[in-house]
């Protein structure tokens, strides 16, 4: 493999002025950068960009944690972080939790030792991160996205999960419904679905309704409609459910009709995260959204200015809601529809 001294030598300069030529181009004439440029091309010559920054003290590479990477929420904002970065000049390394805590710890070690210039996180539940005290300790800059701020001064970008859930449910209860459950995947495994949770509870109690017990899936985005069943049934059974996000509302929709449920007209169903899968089905999938593609470019710009030194405002993003077909007013007779086993295809 070629080295910088056999591109200097090629190109008729001296060591140093090879160096200078990939470190600061603009300190060498056009004449000469040209030479060594052709002669590293020659040799099939790329400069080690990695010494030259750590002799600098700065990577250029910020690292990422997400819990997956199935989720489009998660995917549009890591595309937005991508884009905004490297406009910037650094890169991104990026890596996913599995919703598990315990991968937290080992994920962030591993991304320190590369020496990323500054983390973005999404974590499990923020308060009670044992990676976060942690980071508490370090130098590197830590900005958490999705999650609420850490009680330890972490800084956070995203929305008022709290604040959209109720509007969610205001919506709902708008519409006529009084008997309005919540869908979430494990809760101890995201505080946002706490907080959203929190939300629902708090907005049925300004109308005077009672908050139903959170009914909890074994995933975060796949519905089991045996969780739900018992909900279904009875004078005071569910005519709405709220889910913690979209793809656990997509995947709801989907046991129901299986099970010869008619969304909205037995039970309308609402996500959370306005991805734009949700658009496209039928029924259309009614959502609060949130701003991905902004979360992701607002979190490049104040980490960045974190690099830098200084402490950026980070207030809430608006969320908004998205009309959809999978919401409609409450059935009028109260008897609950048959609910049958879902028919599934066989292969």
């Amino acid at each position: 493999m070629a080295d910088l001294l056999s591109v200097a030598k090629l190109a008729g300069v001296s060591r140093a002025t090879a160096s200078r030529t990939f470190a600061t181009p603009e300190r060498v004439s056009p004449a000469t950068r040209r030479k060594v440029e052709d002669a590293a091309t020659q040799l099939a010559f790329r400069p080690n960009k990695v010494a030259r920054q750590l002799r600098a003290r700065a990577t250029k590479m910020i690292g990422v944690m997400v819990p997956s990477l199935n989720n489009p929420v998660f995917a549009e904002q890591l595309h937005a972080m991508e884009v905004a970065a490297r406009e910037a000049g650094y890169s991104l390394i990026v890596t996913t939790s599995g919703y598990d805590p315990s991968r937290e710890q080992a994920i962030v070690e591993e991304m320190l030792s590369q020496r990323v210039d500054g983390l973005a996180l999404t974590v499990a539940v923020a308060r009670d991160s044992a990676v976060l005290t942690t980071l508490q300790r370090e130098t590197t800059p830590c900005l958490l996205v999705y999650n609420p701020p850490h009680p330890g001064g972490l800084p956070a970008i995203g929305v008022d999960n709290r604040a959209a859930m109720a509007e969610a449910t205001r919506h709902l209860i708008a519409l006529g419904h009084r008997h309005i459950g919540m869908v979430a995947g494990p809760l101890l495994q995201s505080d946002r679905a706490r907080l959203r949770y929190a939300g629902y509870r708090q907005a049925m109690r300004e109308h005077g309704l009672a908050p139903q017990p959170l009914i909890e899936m074994p995933r975060h985005t796949q519905a089991e409609l045996a969780c739900l069943a018992p909900a279904l049934a009875g004078p005071n059974r569910l005519t709405a459910v709220l889910c913690t996000n979209d793809l656990l509302a997509i995947s709801l929709i989907g046991e129901l009709q299986r099970a010869t449920f008619s969304v909205p007209d037995d039970l309308s169903v609402m996500g959370f995260d306005g991805i734009d899968l949700g658009r496209r089905l039928y029924p259309s999938l009614c959502s609060m959204e949130q701003p991905r593609i902004e979360i992701g470019r607002a979190a490049i710009a104040s980490l960045l200015a974190m690099i830098q030194g200084q402490s950026p405002p980070l207030p809430f993003l608006p969320h908004a809601l998205r009309e959809g077909e999978s919401v409609g007013a409450p059935p009028t007779s109260r008897q609950a529809p048959t609910l049958r086993s879902p028919q599934r295809n066989t292969p």
